[in-house]
C-alpha cells in the first residue's frame, strides 16, 4: 500500500470515530424519547430516522450537497457564521455520515431502552432519584448493551459508506478520500492488486465486527439465563 492508501485509511478511520462519538451524543436523547413516548408524532419521527435504511445514498447525499451548498439553507447558514461551504470538506463528510448512519445507532439504543420495561424506573423514583440519577445510574448500566452495538454498527456501518462520501465529500487525497473511495480509484485505474488489498481489509474488518458483535450479544443471552 503507498501514502495514498494510508491516508485514505487514516482518514476513514478518523471519520467513524468523530461520527461515532457524535451519534452517541445525538442518538442517545432521540432513542430515549422514541423508547418512551407515547406521542402520535412517534411513527412519523421514528420513520424519519429509519429512512437511510431504504433510501439510495445517493440521492440522500445529493439532498444534502443541495442544502450544505451554497444556494441552500445549510449553506447560507453556514455562510453567515463564517464557517464557509461545508460540502467538499471534512466537516461536510461527517455531517453527511451522522445522517446517513443514525439508525444504525438509534435502533439499538431504542430497543435496549425499551427492554428495560418500568420496574426499574418506578424502583428509582421510590427511592427517590431525579430523572437525572435515574437515566445515568439505572438506565444508562442497563442499555449498555445497546450502546455498545450501536456503537460497533454506525462505527462499521461508517467505515463501509461510498455513495453519500463521495457525493458530499468527492475524491479529494487527504481531506475527502476515504477507503471506499480509494478502491473505485484503483478499479478505476486498472489497478487491481492494490484494490484487492483494501477490499480484502474490509472485508476481514467486517467480518471481525460482525464477529465481535455476535459474541457480545451470546455472552449478554448466557448472563441471561
Amino acid at each position: 500500500m503507498d501514502n495514498a492508501d494510508l491516508g485514505a485509511i487514516w482518514l476513514t478511520l478518523k471519520l467513524a470515530s468523530v461520527v461515532t462519538l457524535l451519534l452517541l451524543l445525538i442518538g442517545t436523547p432521540i432513542a430515549w424519547w422514541l423508547a418512551r413516548t407515547r406521542s402520535r408524532m412517534k411513527s412519523v419521527i421514528g420513520a424519519v430516522v429509519a429512512l437511510p435504511l431504504v433510501l439510495p445514498p445517493t440521492v440522500l447525499g445529493f439532498y444534502l450537497l443541495v442544502a450544505l451548498g451554497p444556494n441552500g439553507p445549510g449553506g447560507r447558514l453556514t455562510e453567515a457564521l463564517g464557517i464557509g461551504l461545508l460540502p467538499f470538506t471534512f466537516p461536510g463528510l461527517v455531517i453527511a455520515s451522522v445522517f446517513y448512519s443514525l439508525p444504525f445507532m438509534v435502533q439499538p439504543v431504542q430497543n435496549a431502552f425499551e427492554a428495560i420495561g418500568e420496574r426499574p424506573l418506578e424502583v428509582a423514583a421510590t427511592l427517590r432519584a431525579s430523572p437525572w440519577d435515574t437515566f445515568w445510574s439505572v438506565v444508562v448500566p442497563l442499555a449498555r448493551p445497546g450502546f455498545l452495538s450501536g456503537a460497533v454498527l454506525a462505527f462499521a456501518h461508517t467505515v463501509g459508506e461510498f455513495g453519500v462520501v463521495l457525493m458530499i465529500g468527492g475524491n479529494i487525497p487527504d481531506k475527502t478520500r476515504v477507503v471506499s473511495v480509494q478502491i473505485y480509484d484503483h478499479v478505476e485505474a486498472m489497478e487491481y492488486v492494490q484494490a484487492h488489498w483494501l477490499a480484502g481489509g474490509m472485508v476481514v474488518f467486517s467480518f471481525l465486527v460482525l464477529l465481535a458483535l455476535y459474541a457480545q450479544k451470546s455472552r449478554a443471552a448466557g448472563a441471561a439465563l
